[in-house]
């Protein structure tokens, strides 16, 4: 019998609360992000990104971290013992406004978001300056990997 593969091995699905939001080569798309946890040495959890609204978003970030500002993503490690689990929210609207404000392709930003996610599962994170920086590093890394085998 043959070892599963990556995309079989966990469940990656993607859920639009927000209208009109939707996202092409879902597929391709799951599969590249099974790919950066294999590449960055960690388990592939089951997944689910949930795209939402700045309004959704904002509640999340005051109910579940106290925070009171607007966000283009949330990670959630769900993750325990017994299985290993992670949900990602993403503001659409936050989404392109970014890309809009950074001079690129909402496509473009919303895949480096969905990566952003995934590297935050992967045990990056983005507090300090230098955090940050090797998180836009990583980032660009996987967008270039993503946007060349597309």
């Amino acid at each position: 019998m043959s070892k599963p593969s990556a995309s079989q091995a966990s469940t990656i699905h993607f859920f639009f609360e927000k209208k009109g939001a939707t996202l092409t080569n879902r597929t391709q798309l799951k599969e590249f992000i099974g790919s950066i946890f294999k590449r960055e040495k960690k388990k592939i959890p089951n997944l689910n990104y949930i795209f939402v609204s700045d309004k959704r978003l904002l509640e999340i970030n005051r109910q579940y971290l106290l925070h009171d500002f607007y966000t283009d993503i949330i990670t959630f490690d769900l993750s325990s013992v017994h299985s290993s689990e992670a949900e990602i929210y993403i503001s659409i609207d936050r989404v392109k406004d970014n890309a809009q404000k950074l001079g690129v392709s909402f496509r473009s930003e919303i895949h480096r978001v969905i990566f952003h996610g995934a590297l935050h599962l992967c045990g990056y994170k983005d507090k300090t300056k230098e955090q940050s920086k090797k998180m836009r590093e990583k980032e660009e890394i996987y967008l270039k990997k993503y946007f060349s085998v597309e």
